[in-house]
């Protein structure tokens, strides 16, 4: 049977849309539900054969009645449709009719509540206006009544103030100020203006009258001091002038008549220290300071006894007196040392600045300092407000105790050296350690700087500082630099006092006599003398940073740019650079006579290679012999012996290669044993710095310094090697063996390798065509 066929116009085109709201909605498996129905495909499968055909019928019978169901169902769900759109018109109009009621009704509601508030607002009108009525009435009598106060108060206050009685006087003056205070945006009223001046007027003739029955009974009270002198009830009324004082300072501002009270007298009882110890007196000197110490402590117990429950606790009367004697000390003394500064010296300054200081404590303990508190110099310390209120009279003085440090610290220089000159011929030292007078230096140092710091961080700190950094230049130089071993061909020079060169030159590092043979190289206790030296300039350096840190965090903010102790830190560096070449100095002495081996040997009648050639046994019994002891003496300074083997194989393996170049003519078997000796040297150099030790690896830095030396050394031999009758191979293996080479080396090569002067230049030529391509 042949397939039936459709044209494309015959076919449904739904969109994607539709086609997935449909699938979701109708969950069917019959193939005339489906969004891709293939009808043709669908026929096919109805019919499949020819025979099939004979069942059309039924067939078409079936497909009409779902054709008609179909219709059926359409017709039932379009007549719902009709039906459902009249239900929802109708209501919608029922909706409109149903907001056009509340529309209505809420236009009422407004209505009604304007009518309300109209009502409201005129039944409260008469209720607000006798509001205002009685605040004004309240406010009216309450003024009257401030009114009757002040000027009943008026009457009072200069009743009292007539009659002395100052208890009076004091609850009135603060109930008078109380009103005034609630008064104070009518003051420009007349009347009342009349009734403040009339108050300032009284509270200024109270001022004057207080002071005068102050003067009166204070001045005249008998000297002896004795409490009897003044009776009760003179006490009693001057505590309660005291109170009236108390209450002239209206709204917080400063009570001036308070502090004229208070500087009268505090005035008048140091009227006896000012006369004990003036600047003519022998008690006004600094060896008996403790006793103007001692007079306070016993005046103030004499006045808490005689005046303690006079004053107000507030005024801190005892604090305002010691505050007083404080700064009436310091210019005393500030006098004092300033006309005598001829007999001062270190010893009498400390004393009088230790007295001083215990003193300054005691105040700080005994008092809280709030009289203090504007004062600048409470300011920088809270906690202890009375330090520095004396004591920094001994400021401009302090150069002599920095004078005298500076002293002690050069007479320890020259105990260091002179101890060091007398161990010098039986020291037998195999072990290196830090100098202990490096220990003590600096404990000195710290002593200094405790000191001082109690004495004063400003300007004298800093002048400390730099007599430290005196001292740290003659100490490198004296008993560091000075004690570097010599040998007696080295000379190492000094720029002026602080400066060492300690830059040796590469050429000046060999310091030997080939003269029969001998070698000039240090002793073991000169190596051990190098490495002391070295630690010890390690210990100064590292403890230099420290005391300048500690420094520049002690002294004052304004002097920190002052305090740079960087000098002497560059200084020590260069003595352990020194150190460290001197160490290297000494280990190329101990290879150069395996150097000098190595250059006299016949390498041309050579035979067949051993296993390592005479020279190379000399220059490794050396290496392995001095790198042991050097490593276990710089054992504390781990860095620095990195850095000496790294500065070694610098300046070892170039001279290794120099002397490979001096080495000819060359025959093959010369070439060969020289490149087993090189090979043997490389791994012995790579081992070097863990020989004897149980850290077997060697640092990075040293093994490929070492590594890549070496290698080159090998490949100058293997070009050596190399047959030079073919030149183009010839120079095609140099280059491949060697590209980082020069024409001075290709020269040097062609002479190991014996070339004769003709062939030579023709090599040559055509190295440097090559080379200009």
């Amino acid at each position: 049977m042949q397939d039936l066929k459709m044209t494309e116009d015959s076919k449904v085109t739904i969109p994607a849309e539709v086609q997935e709201t449909i699938s979701k909605v109708l969950v069917s498996d019959d193939p005339l539900d489906q969004c891709d129905f293939d009808a043709i495909e669908y026929i096919n499968t109805i019919f499949p054969t020819e025979q099939s055909l004979t069942n059309i019928d039924d067939v078409l019978s079936k497909m009409k009645d779902k054709i008609r169901n179909l219709d059926q169902d359409i017709r039932r769900v379009v007549r719902g449709q009709s039906d459902v759109e009249t239900e929802g018109r109708a209501a919608l109009d029922e909706v409109r009719r149903v907001i056009g009621v509340l529309t209505s009704n809420i236009g009422e509601m407004k209505e009604q509540a304007k009518k309300s508030e109209q009502m409201v607002n005129e039944i409260t009108a008469d209720i607000k206006q006798l509001d205002n009525a009685k605040r004004n009435l309240t406010s009216s009598i309450t003024m009257l009544n401030n009114l009757h106060i002040l000027v009943e108060g008026v009457d009072k206050l200069s009743e009292a103030c007539t009659k002395r009685n100052y208890g009076t006087a004091a609850g009135i003056l603060q109930s008078v100020n109380d009103v005034l205070n609630q008064l104070d945006k009518h003051r420009h009223i007349p009347q009342i203006k009349q009734l403040v001046g009339q108050i300032n007027g009284i509270t200024d003739q109270l001022a004057e009258q207080i002071k005068a029955d102050f003067k009166s009974v204070i001045e005249g009270r008998p000297k002896s001091k004795q409490g009897a002198a003044i009776s009760q009830n003179q006490l009693r009324l001057l505590a309660e002038a005291c109170l009236v004082v108390s209450t002239m300072n209206p709204d917080g501002e400063k009570n001036l008549v308070k502090d004229q009270l208070l500087e009268w007298f505090i005035d008048s009882e140091l009227e006896e220290y000012k006369a004990l110890f003036q600047d003519n007196q022998d008690l006004a000197w600094l060896d008996k300071i403790d006793k103007r110490y001692n007079w306070l402590k016993k005046h103030l117990i004499e006045f808490e006894e005689r005046f303690g429950r006079m004053f107000p606790p507030k005024w801190e009367v005892s604090e305002c007196i010691a505050v007083e004697f404080c700064k009436l000390t310091a210019n005393q003394l500030s006098k004092v040392m300033m006309n005598r500064a001829n007999e001062m010296n270190v010893r009498l300054l400390l004393f009088a600045f230790d007295k001083t200081s215990a003193f300054e404590n005691l105040l700080n303990q005994r008092f809280t300092g709030v009289t203090l508190i504007n004062d600048e110099m409470s300011k920088e310390n809270l906690l202890n407000p009375f330090s520095g209120l004396i004591t920094h009279c001994f400021e401009p003085h302090l150069k002599i105790y920095v004078e005298a440090q500076e002293k002690n610290l050069s007479q320890l220089i020259d105990e260091f050296v002179d101890k060091y000159q007398k161990q010098k011929f039986t020291n037998d030292r195999n072990v290196s350690e830090v100098f202990p007078s490096a220990g003590m230096l600096f404990s000195q140092y710290k002593n200094c700087l405790v000191r001082c710091v109690q004495l004063s961080t400003g300007r004298p700190l800093v002048e400390l500082s730099f007599k430290f950094k005196k001292n740290l230049e003659e100490y490198a130089t004296r008993v560091l630099n000075n004690n570097l071993p010599r040998l007696k061909t080295t000379s190492l020079s000094a720029s002026g006092v602080s400066v060492i060169n300690a830059a040796i030159s590469a050429t000046g590092l060999l310091q030997i006599s080939l003269k029969e043979g001998e070698v000039v190289r240090y002793t073991k206790q000169e190596l051990c003398q190098i490495c002391c030296i070295l630690l010890t300039a390690n210990y100064c350096l590292e403890t230099v940073q420290q005391l300048e840190k500690k420094l520049q965090e002690k002294v004052d903010k304004q002097y920190l740019d002052k305090i740079n102790l960087s000098s002497e830190q560059d200084l020590f560096h260069r003595i352990i650079l020194n150190c460290i070449d001197l160490l290297i100095q000494d280990i190329e002495s101990g290879c150069e006579l395996g150097f000098s081996l190595m250059i006299k040997t016949q390498w041309s009648t050579i035979g067949t290679p051993i296993d390592q050639s005479p020279y190379v046994k000399l220059i490794v019994d050396n290496l392995q012999q001095i790198f042991p002891f050097i490593r276990e003496n710089l054992q504390d300074a781990r860095k620095y012996f990195t850095q000496l083997c790294n500065r070694f194989a610098q300046v070892f393996i170039p001279k290794f290669i120099g002397y490979l170049f001096r080495c000819k003519p060359l025959r093959q078997e010369g070439a060969e044993q020289l490149l087993l000796d090189t090979h043997l040297l490389k791994k012995v150099l790579q081992e070097l710095p863990g020989w004897e030790s149980n850290v077997k690896s060697a640092p990075a830095s040293y093994v490929k310094e070492v590594i890549r030396g070496m290698t080159k050394a090998e490949m100058i031999l293997k070009v050596v090697l190399v047959p030079h009758r073919d030149v183009n191979h010839y120079i095609e293996s140099y280059a491949k063996l060697l590209p980082d080479s020069n024409m001075e080396e290709f020269v040097k090569i062609l002479d190991m390798k014996g070339v004769r002067r003709p062939e030579s230049t023709l090599i040559i030529d055509s190295y440097k065509s090559l080379l200009i391509k």
